[in-house]
């Protein structure tokens, strides 16, 4: 078994690098120091390499040499992001994260780069990484099933060869988003029971705990279906949005946190809302403005807006932070890797955090140290 202590850390998808010397001038600015602030001497990234850069390593850098930059700084790698495929730092990003789908050959040769990357960067002392990856594609519009299935298969075949050829296990990991074709695990299982046995070793899942709240999916349940069905998850996403509950609230409460709230209001990313009333009835937005001229301030509100794990209120508003330890209980035994991803600390409410980028990041991977060690698992 790896040692769970070098799978822990965080996605530099956070910070901008849309070329290879601006990804490695941001980790040197940003994930050096969060190592000195945590006192590490070895700090585990979930590098983050669009499309451009992962050709850029392949054609000029070359991986082997990438991980000897990166050695040098103190930081090794044990898993991809690969979900947003262009540029995640575009003024206004929105629903272009979900293209290329999974339907397309761009996302399947993406997919395919970045696992003979990984395969090199991972350290010698692991043989296993994962690359998370889009949930097929966003839902509204989305009519690729069928060959988005055999892209998968295809992925699956190609890392079984890449495994054969160096010994370095590397899977590919959906992760389900609110608003997408998959966003529970009921609709991973559909689509794992469309997937042949065999590509199960290298097609797993992605559990990004946001995202599950978002949907109001208890994390033990989503992860004992998984468990049941025989999907594995390879990968957790250590991640908690903003939650409102505003029966909770007094009259003139009410009024201070509806305004809170669209402090959340922002133009690049995508905020799905999800609002629950006292009956227990949902409904879904694709975003919080959509969400916010809807309905009044009622229900119990969710919002996908990625927001410091170690906070546990935001003003009048809550966090879903109790959910990661419900996450973390739920495996018990066995916890797979885990990355810490929020990636929404340059869009956050103005004066919210005072923390600089490093020093916030850092203080979440010291939540989630002690989160492992005060799981009786």
């Amino acid at each position: 078994m790896q040692d769970q202590a070098l799978q822990v850390g965080y996605c530099t998808n956070v910070h901008a690098g849309n070329s290879l010397e601006e990804t490695l001038q941001n980790l040197e600015r940003h994930a050096v120091a969060v190592a000195r602030s945590l006192g590490n001497g070895r700090l585990g990234i979930g590098l983050w390499l669009p499309e451009s850069t992962a050709r850029e390593v392949i054609e000029n850098e070359g991986a082997r040499r990438l991980r000897d930059r990166l050695d040098s700084m103190g930081l090794h790698v044990f898993t991809l992001n690969g979900f947003p495929q262009g540029n995640f730092h575009a003024e206004v990003v929105k629903h272009a994260v979900y293209v290329p789908q999974w339907n397309t050959a761009e996302r399947f040769e993406y997919t395919m780069h970045l696992a003979g990357i990984l395969a090199d960067l991972l350290p010698d002392d692991l043989h296993e990484g994962s690359i998370s990856t889009l949930p097929l594609g966003w839902r509204a519009g989305f009519k690729g099933l069928d060959e988005s299935v055999n892209r998968l298969i295809a992925t699956a075949e190609g890392l079984e060869r890449l495994e054969d050829r160096t010994g370095k296990l590397i899977h590919v990991d959906l992760e389900p988003e609110p608003g997408c074709v998959l966003d529970t695990a009921d609709d991973v299982i559909e689509l794992f029971d469309r997937l042949p046995e065999r590509t199960r070793r290298h097609l797993r899942v992605c559990h990004d705990v946001c995202h599950s709240a978002v949907m109001f999916e208890p994390q033990r349940a989503a992860i004992e279906a998984y468990r049941s069905a025989g999907i594995s998850v390879g990968k957790i996403q250590v991640s908690a949005c903003p939650e409102l509950d505003f029966d909770g609230l007094d009259e003139d409460q009410r009024t201070e946190a509806m305004a809170q709230l669209r402090s959340f209001v922002e133009p690049k990313y995508l905020h799905q809302t999800v609002v629950r009333t006292a009956e227990g009835e949902t409904s879904f937005h694709q975003d919080l403005p959509e969400a916010l001229e809807t309905h009044g301030p009622t229900g119990r509100w969710r919002v996908h807006f990625h927001v410091p794990v170690f906070a546990r209120s935001l003003g009048l508003i809550g966090t879903t932070q109790g959910e990661i330890g419900a996450c973390f209980e739920a495996f018990e035994e066995d916890l797979p890797m885990l990355e810490v991803e929020t990636y929404a600390w340059g869009v956050l409410p103005e004066g919210l955090f005072r923390e600089d980028l490093a020093e916030g990041i850092a203080e979440e991977l010291r939540f989630t140290r002690t989160l492992l060690e005060e799981d009786p698992g």
